[in-house]
């Protein structure tokens, strides 16, 4: 099952305009959240952190940042 935020994100970096700063914004808001509410389960708030850091560093107009937690999260999960 593919994570939206890491989707958003891969959005970004194919192109930067197709994602307004505002929705990745809101993407690492809720992926940060997200991660705090898998608490319990550790490979799932793996998941949502490294989905922050994604979705942060795309914020931050960092594609090279960006693109090493989309790999990280792909790597973690097998998905791609």
């Amino acid at each position: 099952m593919a994570n939206k935020y890491i989707e958003l994100v891969k959005k970004w970096m194919a192109d930067n305009s197709s994602v307004t700063l505002e929705e990745l914004k809101a993407t690492t808001r809720a992926a940060r959240d997200a991660a705090y509410a898998a608490n319990a389960d550790a490979a799932e708030a793996a998941d949502a952190a490294d989905a922050a850091y994604a979705a942060y560093a795309a914020a931050a107009d960092d594609a090279s940042n960006a693109a090493y937690w989309v790999k990280k999260y792909e790597e973690l999960t097998n998905d791609k």
